[in-house]
């Protein structure tokens, strides 16, 4: 699925690593995606809320439906988040920018989700000028 095909079909986005200060790039981003029109689900451990969203302390505990987990966390916290959105039959991995795991990217695409990695979603909306 392409960046343009996912970002029209999808509606529910589930940001692991979501920060509740303002000025980390996952709490704009977040923003900006919200205002857009998605529905932002925070996952961080720490916090119960953010965003005026509930706040999950990780994907298992995510009781909607996702379309893509976008993640803000370091690479080598990838596989976890790719397994457990397997599990919960997310349709797309997002890997925002500096964030890349090949051997991850690629247990994903096997699984049957579309990838996209090391890349800024808020940019690529802006870009596509949806």
């Amino acid at each position: 699925m392409s960046i343009a095909e996912m970002l029209k079909t999808s509606r529910t986005i589930a940001v692991v690593g979501l920060s509740p200060k303002r000025y980390r790039p996952s709490y704009g981003v977040s923003e900006y995606m919200k205002r857009a029109g998605y529905k932002i689900i925070p996952v961080n451990p720490g916090h119960t809320e953010l965003l005026g969203e509930t706040c999950y302390p990780d994907l298992d505990a995510v009781p909607d439906a996702i379309d893509i987990v976008d993640i803000f966390r370091r690479s080598e916290y990838v596989p976890e988040i790719v397994e457990a959105a397997i599990r919960k039959g997310a349709k797309a991995i997002w890997m925002q920018e500096g964030v890349v795991h090949e051997e991850a990217a690629e247990r994903a695409r096997a699984a049957g989700l579309s990838v996209v990695m090391d890349r800024c979603i808020l940019k690529e909306h802006r870009r596509l000028a949806f």
